[in-house]
Protein backbone atom coordinates (compact mmCIF):
# COMPACT_ATOMS: atom_id res chain seq x y z
CA UNK A 1 0.00 0.00 0.00
CA UNK A 2 1.36 3.37 -0.80
CA UNK A 3 -0.33 6.04 1.30
CA UNK A 4 -0.43 8.90 -0.97
CA UNK A 5 -2.41 11.36 1.70
CA UNK A 6 0.37 10.27 4.29
CA UNK A 7 3.06 10.98 1.65
CA UNK A 8 1.46 13.68 -0.15
CA UNK A 9 -0.11 15.56 1.99
CA UNK A 10 2.24 15.05 4.69
CA UNK A 11 -0.20 13.40 7.69
CA UNK A 12 2.40 11.09 8.75
CA UNK A 13 5.84 12.04 8.98
CA UNK A 14 8.85 9.09 10.26
CA UNK A 15 8.64 10.32 13.79
CA UNK A 16 5.22 9.44 13.99
CA UNK A 17 6.34 6.07 13.02
CA UNK A 18 9.06 5.86 15.43
CA UNK A 19 7.39 6.78 18.37
CA UNK A 20 5.34 3.58 17.98
CA UNK A 21 8.77 1.62 18.24
CA UNK A 22 7.88 0.73 14.68
CA UNK A 23 6.34 -2.71 16.29
CA UNK A 24 3.16 -4.03 14.47
CA UNK A 25 1.13 -5.29 17.80
CA UNK A 26 1.77 -1.07 19.43
CA UNK A 27 1.55 0.92 15.75
CA UNK A 28 -2.04 1.97 15.25
CA UNK A 29 -3.58 0.97 12.05
CA UNK A 30 -3.05 3.56 9.50
CA UNK A 31 0.98 3.42 10.68
CA UNK A 32 0.69 -0.60 9.87
CA UNK A 33 2.46 -0.51 6.44
CA UNK A 34 5.21 1.12 8.61
CA UNK A 35 6.37 -1.83 10.62
CA UNK A 36 9.45 -3.24 11.27
CA UNK A 37 8.68 -6.57 12.56
CA UNK A 38 5.61 -7.29 9.63
CA UNK A 39 3.80 -9.96 11.31
CA UNK A 40 1.49 -10.86 8.77
CA UNK A 41 -1.94 -9.29 8.10
CA UNK A 42 -4.03 -12.18 6.97
CA UNK A 43 -6.98 -12.25 4.76
CA UNK A 44 -9.39 -15.15 5.85
CA UNK A 45 -11.53 -15.77 3.05
CA UNK A 46 -13.85 -17.95 4.59
CA UNK A 47 -16.25 -18.61 2.13
CA UNK A 48 -16.66 -18.88 -1.84
CA UNK A 49 -19.88 -18.19 -2.01
CA UNK A 50 -20.75 -14.51 -2.99
CA UNK A 51 -24.20 -13.20 -4.12
CA UNK A 52 -23.04 -10.43 -7.00
CA UNK A 53 -20.65 -12.04 -10.31
CA UNK A 54 -17.87 -9.23 -10.43
CA UNK A 55 -15.84 -8.71 -13.79
CA UNK A 56 -12.83 -8.52 -11.28
CA UNK A 57 -13.15 -10.88 -8.60
CA UNK A 58 -9.84 -12.52 -7.75
CA UNK A 59 -10.79 -15.45 -6.29
CA UNK A 60 -13.54 -16.48 -8.95
CA UNK A 61 -16.62 -16.35 -6.31
CA UNK A 62 -20.10 -17.25 -7.81
CA UNK A 63 -23.44 -18.68 -6.08
CA UNK A 64 -22.44 -21.88 -4.54
CA UNK A 65 -20.26 -22.52 -0.98
CA UNK A 66 -17.66 -24.71 -2.03
CA UNK A 67 -17.69 -28.24 -0.05
CA UNK A 68 -14.48 -28.14 1.21
CA UNK A 69 -14.79 -25.21 2.70
CA UNK A 70 -13.47 -24.94 6.59
CA UNK A 71 -15.72 -25.37 9.44
CA UNK A 72 -16.48 -22.46 11.79
CA UNK A 73 -14.51 -24.42 14.33
CA UNK A 74 -11.25 -24.95 12.63
CA UNK A 75 -11.45 -21.11 11.85
CA UNK A 76 -11.52 -20.01 15.25
CA UNK A 77 -8.42 -22.72 16.01
CA UNK A 78 -6.68 -20.46 13.14
CA UNK A 79 -7.90 -17.10 14.56
CA UNK A 80 -5.73 -18.41 18.33
CA UNK A 81 -2.98 -19.60 16.19
CA UNK A 82 -2.82 -16.29 14.23
CA UNK A 83 -3.16 -14.39 17.54
CA UNK A 84 -0.65 -16.35 19.02
CA UNK A 85 1.88 -15.87 16.26
CA UNK A 86 1.34 -11.98 16.54
CA UNK A 87 -0.61 -11.36 13.37
CA UNK A 88 -2.31 -7.99 13.63
CA UNK A 89 -5.02 -8.30 11.63
CA UNK A 90 -7.94 -11.12 10.62
CA UNK A 91 -9.46 -9.45 7.35
CA UNK A 92 -12.43 -11.57 6.83
CA UNK A 93 -13.17 -11.99 2.86
CA UNK A 94 -14.64 -14.37 0.30
CA UNK A 95 -16.82 -14.97 -2.13
CA UNK A 96 -18.98 -12.45 0.46
CA UNK A 97 -17.77 -12.65 3.97
CA UNK A 98 -21.29 -11.37 5.24
CA UNK A 99 -22.97 -14.70 3.60
CA UNK A 100 -21.02 -17.06 6.77
CA UNK A 101 -23.68 -17.66 8.98
CA UNK A 102 -20.81 -17.00 11.68
CA UNK A 103 -19.38 -13.75 10.70
CA UNK A 104 -20.46 -12.11 14.29
CA UNK A 105 -18.91 -15.16 16.47
CA UNK A 106 -15.76 -15.12 14.43
CA UNK A 107 -14.75 -11.86 14.25
CA UNK A 108 -15.69 -11.66 17.81
CA UNK A 109 -12.89 -14.20 18.75
CA UNK A 110 -10.87 -12.55 16.54
CA UNK A 111 -10.85 -9.46 18.68
CA UNK A 112 -11.18 -11.64 22.45
CA UNK A 113 -8.10 -12.68 21.32
CA UNK A 114 -6.22 -9.82 20.42
CA UNK A 115 -6.23 -9.07 17.05
CA UNK A 116 -8.25 -6.24 14.91
CA UNK A 117 -10.93 -8.01 12.78
CA UNK A 118 -11.89 -6.36 9.26
CA UNK A 119 -14.62 -7.18 7.29
CA UNK A 120 -13.78 -6.99 3.04
CA UNK A 121 -17.47 -6.82 1.58
CA UNK A 122 -19.85 -5.78 -1.64
CA UNK A 123 -21.84 -3.62 0.94
CA UNK A 124 -25.02 -5.55 0.19
CA UNK A 125 -25.60 -6.95 2.94
CA UNK A 126 -24.72 -4.61 5.28
CA UNK A 127 -28.22 -3.77 6.67
CA UNK A 128 -29.14 -1.97 10.45
CA UNK A 129 -28.98 -5.18 11.94
CA UNK A 130 -25.77 -6.56 10.71
CA UNK A 131 -23.87 -3.44 11.05
CA UNK A 132 -25.10 -3.57 15.22
CA UNK A 133 -23.80 -6.87 14.87
CA UNK A 134 -20.69 -6.18 13.37
CA UNK A 135 -20.12 -3.27 15.86
CA UNK A 136 -21.23 -5.03 18.91
CA UNK A 137 -18.36 -7.44 18.74
CA UNK A 138 -15.59 -4.86 18.10
CA UNK A 139 -14.83 -4.67 13.77
CA UNK A 140 -12.66 -2.00 13.35
CA UNK A 141 -13.18 -1.40 10.05
CA UNK A 142 -15.35 -2.20 6.96
CA UNK A 143 -14.15 -2.09 3.53
CA UNK A 144 -16.71 -1.77 1.04
CA UNK A 145 -16.17 -2.01 -2.86
CA UNK A 146 -17.20 0.56 -5.59
CA UNK A 147 -15.83 0.79 -9.34
CA UNK A 148 -17.72 3.92 -9.73
CA UNK A 149 -21.36 5.83 -10.19
CA UNK A 150 -24.25 3.66 -10.45
CA UNK A 151 -24.30 2.68 -14.06
CA UNK A 152 -20.27 1.36 -14.03
CA UNK A 153 -20.54 -0.18 -10.82
CA UNK A 154 -23.86 -2.50 -11.52
CA UNK A 155 -22.46 -3.46 -14.44
CA UNK A 156 -19.08 -4.78 -12.74
CA UNK A 157 -21.22 -6.23 -9.99
CA UNK A 158 -23.69 -7.86 -12.80
CA UNK A 159 -26.46 -6.87 -10.98
CA UNK A 160 -28.95 -4.07 -11.10
CA UNK A 161 -29.19 -2.29 -7.82
CA UNK A 162 -25.73 -3.39 -6.36
CA UNK A 163 -24.68 0.18 -6.22
CA UNK A 164 -27.41 1.69 -4.02
CA UNK A 165 -27.47 -1.39 -1.68
CA UNK A 166 -23.65 -0.93 -1.13
CA UNK A 167 -24.20 2.97 -0.26
CA UNK A 168 -27.02 1.78 2.11
CA UNK A 169 -24.74 -0.88 3.16
CA UNK A 170 -22.18 1.90 3.93
CA UNK A 171 -24.17 4.16 5.73
CA UNK A 172 -25.62 1.43 7.85
CA UNK A 173 -21.88 0.70 9.29
CA UNK A 174 -21.11 4.61 9.37
CA UNK A 175 -24.40 4.66 11.89
CA UNK A 176 -23.43 1.82 13.77
CA UNK A 177 -19.87 3.11 14.23
CA UNK A 178 -17.61 1.16 12.41
CA UNK A 179 -14.69 2.88 10.18
CA UNK A 180 -15.65 2.19 7.00
CA UNK A 181 -13.62 2.62 3.61
CA UNK A 182 -14.06 2.23 -0.35
CA UNK A 183 -12.08 -0.48 -2.75
CA UNK A 184 -12.17 0.97 -6.06
CA UNK A 185 -9.84 -1.54 -8.88
CA UNK A 186 -8.89 0.71 -11.78
CA UNK A 187 -9.20 -0.57 -15.56
CA UNK A 188 -9.90 1.10 -18.90
CA UNK A 189 -13.26 0.29 -18.00
CA UNK A 190 -13.52 2.73 -15.11
CA UNK A 191 -10.43 5.13 -14.43
CA UNK A 192 -12.67 7.55 -15.71
CA UNK A 193 -15.09 7.08 -12.90
CA UNK A 194 -12.50 8.25 -10.53
CA UNK A 195 -13.32 11.71 -10.01
CA UNK A 196 -16.99 10.50 -9.61
CA UNK A 197 -15.86 8.25 -6.95
CA UNK A 198 -14.37 11.11 -4.64
CA UNK A 199 -17.59 12.87 -4.87
CA UNK A 200 -18.83 9.69 -2.77
CA UNK A 201 -16.53 10.20 -0.86
CA UNK A 202 -17.03 14.06 -0.04
CA UNK A 203 -20.58 13.09 -0.08
CA UNK A 204 -21.75 10.44 2.34
CA UNK A 205 -18.41 11.53 4.56
CA UNK A 206 -16.23 8.17 3.74
CA UNK A 207 -12.93 8.86 5.51
CA UNK A 208 -11.00 5.76 3.04
CA UNK A 209 -10.38 4.96 -0.09
CA UNK A 210 -7.93 2.55 -1.88
CA UNK A 211 -7.24 2.62 -5.34
CA UNK A 212 -6.37 -1.11 -6.37
CA UNK A 213 -4.29 -1.56 -10.13
CA UNK A 214 -5.55 -4.70 -11.50
CA UNK A 215 -4.21 -7.75 -10.66
CA UNK A 216 -4.68 -10.72 -13.50
CA UNK A 217 -6.17 -13.54 -11.06
CA UNK A 218 -9.67 -15.26 -10.79
CA UNK A 219 -11.76 -13.47 -13.25
CA UNK A 220 -9.41 -10.46 -13.38
CA UNK A 221 -7.75 -12.82 -15.84
CA UNK A 222 -10.36 -12.33 -18.70
CA UNK A 223 -9.83 -8.70 -18.15
CA UNK A 224 -6.17 -8.80 -18.64
CA UNK A 225 -7.30 -6.57 -21.65
CA UNK A 226 -8.69 -3.77 -19.50
CA UNK A 227 -5.65 -2.94 -17.67
CA UNK A 228 -4.48 0.27 -17.89
CA UNK A 229 -1.19 1.09 -20.10
CA UNK A 230 2.01 3.15 -18.58
CA UNK A 231 0.71 6.18 -19.63
CA UNK A 232 -3.16 5.72 -18.18
CA UNK A 233 -1.83 4.66 -14.84
CA UNK A 234 0.34 7.69 -14.72
CA UNK A 235 -2.68 9.83 -15.51
CA UNK A 236 -4.56 7.78 -12.91
CA UNK A 237 -2.09 8.19 -10.05
CA UNK A 238 -1.97 11.73 -11.13
CA UNK A 239 -5.83 12.63 -11.07
CA UNK A 240 -5.75 10.18 -7.24
CA UNK A 241 -2.72 12.14 -6.10
CA UNK A 242 -4.94 15.96 -7.50
CA UNK A 243 -7.77 15.31 -5.79
CA UNK A 244 -6.43 14.19 -2.48
CA UNK A 245 -4.31 17.11 -2.27
CA UNK A 246 -7.59 19.23 -3.06
CA UNK A 247 -9.53 17.23 -0.02
CA UNK A 248 -7.04 17.94 2.31
CA UNK A 249 -6.69 21.87 1.66
CA UNK A 250 -10.09 22.02 2.38
CA UNK A 251 -10.27 20.13 5.89
CA UNK A 252 -11.37 16.90 4.27
CA UNK A 253 -8.48 14.71 5.21
CA UNK A 254 -9.40 11.62 3.44
CA UNK A 255 -7.10 8.74 4.07
CA UNK A 256 -6.13 7.27 0.16
CA UNK A 257 -3.58 4.60 -0.43
CA UNK A 258 -2.87 2.72 -3.99
CA UNK A 259 -2.77 -0.86 -4.30
CA UNK A 260 -0.67 -3.39 -5.36
CA UNK A 261 1.13 -0.89 -7.62
CA UNK A 262 4.10 -0.62 -5.64
CA UNK A 263 6.03 1.87 -8.17
CA UNK A 264 3.71 4.01 -7.07
CA UNK A 265 5.97 5.12 -4.52
CA UNK A 266 8.79 5.80 -6.61
CA UNK A 267 6.56 8.01 -9.09
CA UNK A 268 5.16 10.23 -5.84
CA UNK A 269 8.75 10.52 -4.87
CA UNK A 270 9.81 11.43 -7.79
CA UNK A 271 7.18 14.14 -8.14
CA UNK A 272 7.96 15.62 -5.00
CA UNK A 273 11.34 15.94 -5.71
CA UNK A 274 10.11 18.50 -8.91
CA UNK A 275 7.91 19.94 -6.42
CA UNK A 276 9.11 20.12 -2.90
CA UNK A 277 12.65 18.67 -2.15
CA UNK A 278 12.75 18.62 1.59
CA UNK A 279 9.56 16.66 1.96
CA UNK A 280 10.95 14.54 -1.05
CA UNK A 281 13.42 13.71 1.66
CA UNK A 282 10.86 13.26 4.37
CA UNK A 283 8.82 10.72 1.38
CA UNK A 284 11.66 8.43 0.95
CA UNK A 285 12.79 7.34 4.91
CA UNK A 286 8.68 6.36 5.66
CA UNK A 287 8.95 4.51 1.61
CA UNK A 288 12.16 2.97 3.38
CA UNK A 289 9.81 1.89 6.12
CA UNK A 290 7.61 0.62 4.05
CA UNK A 291 9.80 -1.65 1.91
CA UNK A 292 7.31 -2.14 -1.05
CA UNK A 293 5.61 -5.14 -1.39
CA UNK A 294 4.90 -7.43 1.37
CA UNK A 295 3.70 -10.62 -0.13
CA UNK A 296 5.13 -13.57 1.92
CA UNK A 297 6.33 -11.20 4.49
CA UNK A 298 3.34 -8.54 5.93
CA UNK A 299 0.27 -9.98 3.64
CA UNK A 300 -0.82 -13.05 3.67
CA UNK A 301 -4.24 -14.72 2.50
CA UNK A 302 -6.09 -18.60 3.87
CA UNK A 303 -8.39 -19.51 1.59
CA UNK A 304 -11.83 -21.16 1.89
CA UNK A 305 -10.23 -24.92 1.82
CA UNK A 306 -7.08 -23.94 4.34
CA UNK A 307 -4.69 -23.14 1.67
CA UNK A 308 -2.19 -20.75 2.73
CA UNK A 309 -0.71 -18.17 -0.09
CA UNK A 310 1.67 -15.49 -0.30
CA UNK A 311 -1.31 -13.17 -1.11
CA UNK A 312 -5.26 -12.58 -1.79
CA UNK A 313 -4.15 -12.47 -5.31
CA UNK A 314 -1.57 -15.49 -5.21
CA UNK A 315 -3.90 -18.19 -5.52
CA UNK A 316 -1.87 -20.41 -7.31
CA UNK A 317 0.64 -20.55 -5.06
CA UNK A 318 0.02 -22.72 -2.03
CA UNK A 319 2.37 -22.58 0.82
CA UNK A 320 0.85 -25.29 2.83
CA UNK A 321 -2.50 -25.92 4.20
CA UNK A 322 -3.62 -25.16 7.74
CA UNK A 323 -5.91 -28.35 7.52
CA UNK A 324 -2.41 -30.61 8.13
CA UNK A 325 -0.60 -27.81 10.54
CA UNK A 326 -0.49 -24.22 11.59
CA UNK A 327 -0.27 -21.49 9.90
CA UNK A 328 2.77 -19.99 11.91
CA UNK A 329 4.53 -23.31 11.39
CA UNK A 330 3.76 -22.81 7.47
CA UNK A 331 4.77 -19.39 7.00
CA UNK A 332 8.31 -19.94 9.13
CA UNK A 333 8.95 -22.96 7.95
CA UNK A 334 13.00 -22.72 5.80
CA UNK A 335 12.47 -25.39 4.52
CA UNK A 336 9.96 -24.06 2.03
CA UNK A 337 12.47 -22.74 -0.69
CA UNK A 338 9.91 -20.91 -2.35
CA UNK A 339 8.71 -18.71 0.74
CA UNK A 340 12.26 -18.42 1.96
CA UNK A 341 13.00 -16.73 -1.72
CA UNK A 342 10.18 -14.24 -0.88
CA UNK A 343 11.06 -13.23 1.72
CA UNK A 344 13.93 -11.96 0.68
CA UNK A 345 12.46 -11.75 -3.16
CA UNK A 346 14.87 -8.65 -3.74
CA UNK A 347 18.01 -11.14 -4.22
CA UNK A 348 15.78 -12.98 -6.66
CA UNK A 349 13.97 -9.94 -9.06
CA UNK A 350 15.47 -10.46 -12.30
CA UNK A 351 15.51 -8.23 -15.74
CA UNK A 352 15.02 -4.67 -14.85
CA UNK A 353 13.66 -4.99 -11.40
CA UNK A 354 16.98 -6.70 -10.28
CA UNK A 355 18.85 -3.04 -11.27
CA UNK A 356 16.34 -0.72 -10.15
CA UNK A 357 17.59 2.23 -8.04
CA UNK A 358 14.36 1.88 -6.49
CA UNK A 359 14.13 -1.76 -5.64
CA UNK A 360 14.26 -1.16 -1.46
CA UNK A 361 11.46 1.08 -1.71
CA UNK A 362 9.34 -1.05 -4.06
CA UNK A 363 10.73 -4.48 -3.03
CA UNK A 364 10.11 -5.61 -7.20
CA UNK A 365 6.26 -5.10 -7.32
CA UNK A 366 3.84 -7.67 -7.31
CA UNK A 367 4.99 -11.10 -8.38
CA UNK A 368 1.26 -12.49 -8.70
CA UNK A 369 1.34 -10.57 -11.36
CA UNK A 370 4.52 -10.76 -13.08
CA UNK A 371 3.98 -14.89 -12.60
CA UNK A 372 0.25 -14.46 -14.30
CA UNK A 373 1.95 -12.61 -17.20
CA UNK A 374 5.19 -14.35 -17.93
CA UNK A 375 5.15 -17.36 -15.96
CA UNK A 376 8.07 -16.21 -14.15
CA UNK A 377 7.20 -14.86 -10.55
CA UNK A 378 10.69 -13.16 -10.71
CA UNK A 379 9.93 -11.32 -13.78
CA UNK A 380 9.32 -7.84 -14.10
CA UNK A 381 5.74 -6.59 -12.93
CA UNK A 382 4.36 -5.98 -16.39
CA UNK A 383 2.26 -3.06 -14.42
CA UNK A 384 5.28 -0.88 -13.80
CA UNK A 385 5.00 2.29 -15.60
CA UNK A 386 8.54 3.53 -14.88
CA UNK A 387 10.64 4.39 -17.73
CA UNK A 388 14.20 2.37 -17.61
CA UNK A 389 15.36 6.09 -17.63
CA UNK A 390 13.42 6.67 -14.05
CA UNK A 391 14.87 3.68 -12.84
CA UNK A 392 18.55 3.67 -14.09
CA UNK A 393 21.16 3.23 -11.02
CA UNK A 394 23.61 5.92 -11.93
CA UNK A 395 21.02 8.61 -11.43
Amino acid sequence: MIGISKLYCGSVEASDVLRYGRRSSRLPPHLLQFSEDKRPVVILNITKRCNLSCVHCYAGSDGHAASDELSTAKILRVLDDLAGFGCPVALFSGGEPLLHPDIAALAHHAVNSGMRAVVSTNGTLITTGMAGSLASVGVSYIGTSLDGGRETHDRFRGAPGAFDLAIEGIRNARAAGIRTGVRFTITRRNAGEIPAVFDILEREGIPRICFYHLVYAGRGKAIRGDALTAEESRAAVDAIIARTAELHRNGNPVEVLTVDNHCDGPYLYMRLLRENPTQAREVMRLLEFNGGNSSGVGVAAIGWDGSVHPDQFWRARVLGNIRERPFSSIWTDERNEFLMKLKNKKLHVTGRCACCRFLDICGGNLRARAEAATGDPWAPDPACYLTDKEIARDR
